[in-house]
């Protein structure tokens, strides 16, 4: 057998390297690291949209309190269509040194990188389109409350699927 304690130096770090050895040896657990929340730089909302030429209904309630107006402004932005389901929503924080992942659905999610905040409000961020394992789309943007991006995604049975990202905070 080894003898490491010569080898180590006294004080604190002696002591916690005991303690830690003595633990293991009677079959405790160490003791749990203090909880950390991650840094992040704000919160988003996703909606997968499913957009159709159908009857304009409005969308379900549920969303966030600003974007009352989803279902005009897609139509605004998306004609012929008139008719928009939302067939999932999923809300994420904006991690700062991490990835985030806004996934409303299995198949179709969002991967966002947050570059800080934007001059004049808002944040710059990296955002990437992914249905499975293929991204779609890239695009560096500035998202700004009230002012939701838009994403027209792949045609879809018989209209087209939109992602709208809602800066929520």
């Amino acid at each position: 057998m080894v003898n490491v304690l010569p080898a180590m130096t006294k004080g604190p770090r002696l002591i916690a390297m005991l303690c830690l050895l003595a633990r293991l040896c009677l079959g405790q657990a160490p003791a749990p690291l203090p909880a950390t929340k991650p840094a992040t730089d704000g919160k988003v909302w996703g909606g997968l949209i499913y957009a159709t030429e159908g009857k304009a209904e409005p969308l379900p309630t549920g969303l966030p309190k600003d974007l009352n107006d989803l279902t005009e402004r897609l139509g605004t932005v998306f004609t012929p269509f008139k008719r928009f389901e939302l067939l999932g929503q999923h809300t994420q924080d904006i991690f700062r040194q991490y990835e985030s992942w806004v996934v409303p659905t299995k198949e179709l999610f969002l991967k966002i990188d947050s570059k800080g905040p934007a001059e004049g409000g808002g944040m710059n961020l990296d955002v990437q389109f992914w249905r499975g394992q293929q991204v779609l789309v890239k695009t560096d943007v500035v998202l700004r409350r009230g002012s939701p991006l838009m994403i027209g995604g792949p045609k879809w049975r018989e209209g087209r699927l939109v992602f709208v990202l809602h800066l929520v905070q």
